[in-house]
């Protein structure tokens, strides 16, 4: 199910419905939902929404108020497009909890993916997401208690993303990795650097074949995530760095345009605002969640990113992106950054960390 794909990674807030949808029209292979705590899918209610063609997990403790009399979706899938191409992340750190919460979801989605990289205190104050690289007796647990109480039964993959264990060395990660595929999980997603790295710093590749290649030789499939900017750059990356069946996955570029798993070149950045905002339209997103992830599809210097900071409604969001749109003055770009590494630079031989840092000092100065 995972070999070779290019997949949205899940990202909390931009990772609705309305980014997921874009990603698939425009040829992503997989999208994964925003990580949800276990405990709070628990608590939701399951409503099929007949005026959008939806299914919708209801926050079920919600108790209105005068601005807010509707309960929050926490989640919703739009079947008739994401059926058989969506994995649900859940953050979890207690193996009961994770099969409780995975039991909500399981029917309407294609997949279970346990989050054990994020970094931020949001997850780790938990014991949740990186904090499970540092319990990985836990870790094992929940997953094991997943695939025979959940994978098994419904015959949907149970999966999990975890970070790099050291930025040198392949032996820490790869011992993590020993434990991990005698749980029965069928794909394991490597984000290409450790916890204490930020998006800004560049990933680790030195000895990403080798991590990939023993996950490969036992018959699960291996995913990397990692500053994937586009299709062409993860064909680069496999072809390079001579990996075979390996899938990809991108975050940050697609968050702020969900067109580049195109072929092709993706769109131009006003055009994916109005798509953007014609899909949040369409299935009543959230004004406020449409507004983040406009935030990170338009140019902060442009005179119209404070216009849009002022606005409230999906409505009022169109009409100011169709001004921009017909803005002559305005010269259009692609809404994403520059390719990870030119293909000139890569060597599939490399190992040797003295040649990942000369290219990564190139990479500063470009």
């Amino acid at each position: 199910m995972y070999a070779n794909k290019l997949c949205l990674a899940p990202m909390v807030r931009s990772g609705e419905l309305p980014t997921r949808i874009m990603a698939l029209n425009h040829g992503a292979d997989l999208v994964w939902s925003p990580e949800i705590v276990d405990k709070k899918l628990i608590q939701c209610t399951r409503i099929a929404n007949e005026e959008l063609n939806t299914i919708d997990f209801i926050d079920s403790n919600f108790k209105p108020t005068k601005k807010t009399k509707r309960a929050p979706v926490v989640f919703r899938t739009y079947p008739k497009l994401e059926s058989g191409k969506l994995i649900f992340q859940i953050g979890s750190s207690d193996p009961e909890l994770a099969v409780q919460a995975a039991s909500k979801i399981i029917k309407d989605v294609d997949g279970i993916d346990l989050n054990c990289g994020c970094p931020k205190p949001f997850s780790t104050h938990s014991g949740m997401g990186a904090a499970l690289l540092t319990n990985p007796t836990q870790l094992v647990a929940i997953l094991q208690n997943l695939v025979e109480k959940i994978g098994k039964p419904n015959k949907k993959p149970i999966s999990c993303k975890i970070r790099l264990l050291d930025d040198k060395d392949a032996k820490p990660t790869l011992e993590l990795l020993e434990k991990l595929v005698t749980t029965g999980i069928e794909n394991i997603t490597i984000h290409c650097r450790t916890r204490d790295m930020r998006n800004r710093d560049h990933p680790i590749h030195n000895f990403l074949p080798e991590l990939v290649k023993y996950i490969q030789s036992k018959n699960i499939s291996c995913i990397i995530n990692g500053a994937l900017q586009s299709r062409h750059d993860f064909e680069n990356l496999k072809t390079n760095l001579g990996l075979a069946n390996v899938g990809g996955m991108i975050a940050e570029s697609a968050e702020s345009n969900p067109s580049v798993f195109n072929k092709e070149n993706p769109l131009t950045w006003s055009k994916v605002l109005i798509e953007f905002i014609e899909t949040a339209i369409k299935f009543d997103n959230h004004p406020t969640n449409t507004k983040y992830v406009l935030l990170n599809q338009i140019p902060g210097k442009l005179k119209y990113y404070n216009e849009f900071c002022k606005l409230k409604s999906n409505e009022d969001y169109y009409k100011l992106a169709k001004q921009i749109e017909n803005d002559d003055k305005i010269k259009l770009k692609y809404c994403m950054k520059d390719k990870l590494i030119p293909s000139n630079e890569y060597d599939s031989q490399f190992k040797d960390s003295d040649k990942e840092n000369h290219i990564n000092k190139k990479r500063k100065l470009q």
